[in-house]
């Protein structure tokens, strides 16, 4: 038997953003949740975007409250 074409497919570990499984996922690909949790997490409601008023007339849009506070690192 022989092999015409190699396809050669590059991956990367991957954890699940909700049940913190590995998973192996196309290279560039975004996709944040394994198999398994992607119809759980389609049952959800979508985030709504919030605007927020800042001093001097300022506004600003965030898409989810909670990631803007917890979105930098720091050391406890």
């Amino acid at each position: 038997m022989e092999i015409d074409e190699v396809e050669i497919v590059e991956v990367e570990l991957k954890y699940c953003e909700r049940c913190g499984g590995l998973w192996l996922r196309v290279m560039g690909d975004e996709q944040v949740y394994c198999v398994s949790c992607i119809p759980l997490m389609a049952e959800l409601p979508v985030a709504r975007k919030v605007k927020y008023r800042l001093p001097n007339n300022h506004t600003i849009e965030l898409d989810n409250l909670e990631s803007s506070f917890f979105a930098a690192g720091g050391n406890a």
